[in-house]
């Protein structure tokens, strides 16, 4: 039987520790092999380009842009690619902004080494690699909850406390446009006051405490 070649990775993480402990890890298996690492994901693009790896392994959480972000991007030049989100989070928005961006596995750092090896061969067989309770918390979330950039806005200065006279000042629109956009965050997050709405928003990782 003829070897097949590799799988080529990309690994995007910006703890070193975790990085080459996944790059040892990936590279210990014949059938796997390292092309490239990156700390951001502006290092990555470049460096994904060039290599053009099979799979990535690509954390949520950079500094600069984001993980999804950098899933995105990618997939507008490269459809086909192809990527295992690896992230210590597990909240609704975090899983939801992964897969719209183009990812095809959901994998927690603290997951079994059998899980993530796993998940990058699934990953570049082309088929999708979602834990159940993942999948079914994806079903669950309904498109129209998800909140306008300046809903996000007035959420984030409404969990810090500002009063909407305050939101108004700070954002330049008018206190009744303040009240509008309360009203569909509460519908959205299917809560009736300020106090609920910050609590959702943090439970679901829309926002951060």
């Amino acid at each position: 039987m003829t070897d097949a070649a590799p799988i080529r990775v990309l690994v995007l993480d910006d703890h070193q520790v975790v990085r080459h402990g996944l790059i040892s890890m990936l590279n210990d298996e014949p059938d796997l092999r390292v092309v490239a690492e990156a700390r951001t994901a502006e290092e990555a693009l470049p460096l994904y380009r060039q290599h053009k790896p099979d799979v990535a392994l690509v954390d949520l959480h950079l500094p600069g842009m984001s993980g999804a972000e950098f899933i995105a991007t990618v997939k507008r030049e490269a459809p086909d690619a192809r990527f295992v989100v690896l992230t210590t989070f597990d909240s609704d928005e975090d899983i939801y902004q992964a897969f719209k961006a183009g990812a095809q596995a959901y994998v927690l750092k603290d997951s079994f080494r059998a899980e993530i090896l796993q998940a990058v061969r699934a990953v570049h067989a082309g088929r999708e690699l979602v834990p159940q309770d993942v999948a079914q918390r994806l079903k669950e979330r309904r498109a129209p909850s998800t909140l306008s950039p300046r809903e996000l806005e007035v959420l984030r200065l409404v969990a810090r406390g500002e009063s909407n006279k305050t939101i108004a000042a700070a954002l330049g629109i008018g206190e009744g446009t303040i009240k509008t956009h309360l009203l569909n965050i509460y519908a959205k997050l299917g809560v009736s006051d300020r106090t609920a709405a910050t609590t959702a928003a943090i439970a679901r990782g829309i926002i951060r405490p």
